[in-house]
């Protein structure tokens, strides 16, 4: 199994940035903490602050991985594009937030990807991320809704 793993805008900063709201865990022991549990998965990892290039990298591996774990950060409440791009492919993709999107602020609270995704996990820090390789795992035949 392949899975693409795609965080969008200051992802990057993941462990730096508010770990009050997103960890102190950088990105890069996240991928490692999953290796671990899932020798059997291949993980790509991409992160881009820049819209059109997660457009780009959906567009790439949208026909090829097995599925998509997509955190799009900011562009969560603002991209028509990325929720278009995700209903062009493919692959199933789970949208994925480390904080709680319904206990912030009220802009946060919608996303406009979420209705093109087999699903949403939200509020697990990093625990996030596995829970969304446990969903394409057992709904590995879901292509798209």
């Amino acid at each position: 199994m392949k899975l693409l793993i795609l965080n969008g805008p200051n992802l990057n900063l993941l462990g730096i940035r508010e770990p009050d709201i997103y960890g102190h865990e950088g990105f890069g022991q996240v991928i490692s903490h999953l290796q671990a549990l899932y020798p059997d998965i291949t993980f790509i990892y991409r992160q881009s602050n820049k819209e059109g290039e997660i457009i780009d990298i959906l567009h790439e591996f949208g026909f090829t991985a097995d599925g998509i774990i997509l955190n799009p950060g900011g562009y969560t409440h603002t991209s028509v594009a990325i929720a278009d791009a995700v209903r062009a492919i493919a692959s199933p993709v789970v949208e994925v937030h480390l904080s709680n999107l319904y206990s912030r602020e009220a802009y946060r609270q919608k996303s406009l990807i979420a209705s093109a995704c087999i699903g949403i996990i939200s509020g697990f820090g990093s625990d996030s991320y596995r829970l969304a390789v446990e969903a394409i795992r057992n709904k590995s035949d879901i292509k798209t809704l």
